[in-house]
């Protein structure tokens, strides 16, 4: 009996295809963090003002930068992509929580617990074959 499920499976696991998916993934998270964590960067002022209306010390911002930017380059490269995508999933539900928790931004904090899932499955698969850490798992 056909069964769809199993025909994806053996085109996407452990195949070029697969890793090359995989690769696909990253750079569209990629895409999202680095644009937003170079908002931050040009909004500096305004972020660190809005941080504080939740209670959150402006010091926090240069982490947070630090986190979208390096963070997702990381998970573009796929350089400590596990450890990374553990911060990342955390960063987007604590962000999800403080920020978007209001009935009027419920897309935005559906969107967050999305993005953390997509983390946690770096997590528990990595970056596949086409990253550094295949590189350094060598």
């Amino acid at each position: 009996m056909f069964n769809p499920n199993v025909s994806f499976k053996n085109a996407f696991e452990n195949t070029n295809l697969g890793h090359l998916v995989n690769l696909l993934c990253r750079a569209l998270l990629l895409w999202l963090f680095f644009v937003s964590g170079w908002g931050k960067v040009v909004n500096y002022d305004a972020v660190a003002a809005y941080m504080g209306t939740v209670g959150l010390p402006s010091s926090l911002l240069p982490l947070v930068i630090l986190l979208e930017l390096g963070g997702g380059l990381a998970i573009l490269f796929g350089f400590q992509t596990r450890v990374i995508a553990v911060f990342m999933a955390v960063y987007c539900i604590l962000s999800a929580i403080l920020f978007h928790a209001g009935a009027d931004d419920a897309n935005n904090f559906m969107k967050n617990f999305g993005l953390a899932g997509g983390f946690l499955l770096l997590t528990v698969y990595g970056a596949g074959r086409f990253s550094i850490d295949h590189l350094l798992e060598k």
